[in-house]
């Protein structure tokens, strides 16, 4: 993969598209450093470090590049463009006309992805209007007033229009998918704090020998939740196809075999950043409304703090997990079902001569495939599930505040390989290209 990028490097033409890349990762970095005005950094990190600290939050943390926790004008992060677009993936699954549009081909595309810049821009404008009201005593005297929290949502608002246009930007002048780009590199940005808290907590002030091998054992554990996270990514069920010989004229036509490939980890990262976001919610709500309550509520509020999960003072807690495993199923089955329609697969390979060996063509095919789909989904979420649980064990376990996790590992990762493929595409483009010149 190295190997790639450092080839990629020698051909002028990627040479300037993945600087271009760089330099709008740069970009980013300092957007996220600069603050929206009227707000106290000192006491909205106190307060995100309460919120966030670790857990679910640690994701919120990592995809907005600590933004969030210094409430830059980027905190938002890439996070509504995420939003819009897989509302609009579902509305395009529900609404005829936008299912119509997304089969205009160019022309439609360009259409349902305007629709998504405004859906980002109106999302936006709802997540920064709530929390600039939710957090106003935070905010300096003279801005906790009509005007002053104005200003802060057009700061925000734009800071996230502002990321969505580069990433849009990163596509069409850089290499790699811009939005999945622009998620990576503030997730990557996490990693140097993580690795000094780690260093903090298992290497400082220990004896040579205990320091080596805690190092050791970090090391083993970081490289083979990576190995996992390949491994899942790349998994694959290949489901036979078998065309039907036809005569057309003199010829005998047809009768090749191809496969379907269908994922094992077909709806990717998606149910458990869907997960973690729906245990959060309610604890983000109750902190802006100023809960300070110790019923039944604040109970339940622990059960979904991952950062109470395996903590060995306090066991109970750990049993909201069985929920945060139920949902990471569940969206796992629900966005597959509406990204992967076995019976319009079914039928359209029967119109096109084609079936599975032994299974006969038309509802017993999709009926099939929907088995087979069932259990490649069960198996993709079960290996995300233990990805997504072993960070939470560590932190529970140690004590750790980490902003990166299995869902940080599986963005990065699969990132990364699509970006090189695509490198690795131009390459042997250009290689084609050179040929054909010749």
């Amino acid at each position: 993969m190295f190997k790639t990028f450092i080839n990629a490097f020698k051909i002028k033409e990627i040479r300037k598209k993945l600087l271009y890349t760089l330099l709008m990762m740069v970009i980013i970095r300092i957007g996220s450093q600069i603050p929206i005005p009227g707000v106290d950094p000192t006491q909205i990190k106190a307060l995100m470090d309460q919120i966030l600290g670790g857990g679910d939050g640690g994701i919120l943390m990592a995809i907005t590049g600590g933004s969030l926790e210094r409430m830059s004008v980027l905190a938002l992060g890439i996070t509504p463009y995420i939003t819009s677009s897989i509302v609009m993936q579902l509305l395009t699954i529900a609404i005829p006309p936008l299912e119509e549009m997304q089969r205009d081909g160019e022309d439609g595309r360009k259409k349902i992805a305007a629709i998504t810049r405004y859906l980002t821009v109106a999302l936006a404008l709802i997540e920064s209007g709530a929390m600039a009201i939710g957090y106003k005593g935070l905010l300096m005297e003279n801005y906790r007033n009509a005007l002053g929290i104005i200003c802060v949502i057009a700061a925000m608002t734009a800071g996230s229009a502002f990321l969505m246009w580069l990433g849009e930007r990163i596509t069409e002048n850089g290499v790699g998918n811009g939005i999945s780009i622009v998620l990576v590199i503030n997730i990557i940005s996490t990693f140097p704090q993580d690795a000094i808290n780690l260093f903090e907590k298992f290497v400082k002030g220990k004896s040579v020998p205990s320091a080596i091998l805690n190092s050791v054992i970090i090391i083993i554990a970081v490289l083979g939740l990576i190995v996992l996270v390949i491994l899942l990514s790349d998994a694959v069920r290949k489901i036979p196809i078998q065309y039907a010989k036809k005569i057309q004229g003199n010829k005998m036509m047809g009768g090749n075999s191809t496969n379907i490939p269908v994922k094992v980890n077909t709806a990717g990262v998606i149910p458990v950043i869907f997960a973690a976001s729906l245990l959060q919610f309610p604890i983000i709500i109750s902190n802006m409304v100023g809960y300070k309550g110790t019923g039944w509520w604040s109970e339940a509020l622990k059960y979904m703090n991952s950062s109470h999960w395996f903590n060995l003072s306090d066991m109970r807690y750990t049993l909201g997990i069985l929920v945060y495993v139920a949902l990471v199923v569940f969206f796992a089955y629900f966005y597959t079902s509406i990204t992967f329609n076995p019976v319009e697969i079914a039928n359209n390979l029967k119109k096109a001569g084609g079936f599975v060996p032994g299974i006969r063509p038309g509802k017993p095919t999709s009926e099939y495939l929907n088995t087979a789909l069932n259990y490649i989904i069960f198996i993709g979420a079960v290996g995300l599930t233990i990805v997504a649980i072993i960070p939470y064990i560590f932190s529970g376990l140690f004590g750790l505040n980490l902003s990166f996790g299995g869902t940080s590992i599986i963005i990065v990762v699969s990132v990364v390989i699509e970006t090189a493929q695509q490198v690795e595409s131009q390459m042997l483009v250009r290689n084609y290209k050179g040929f054909l010149n010749d």
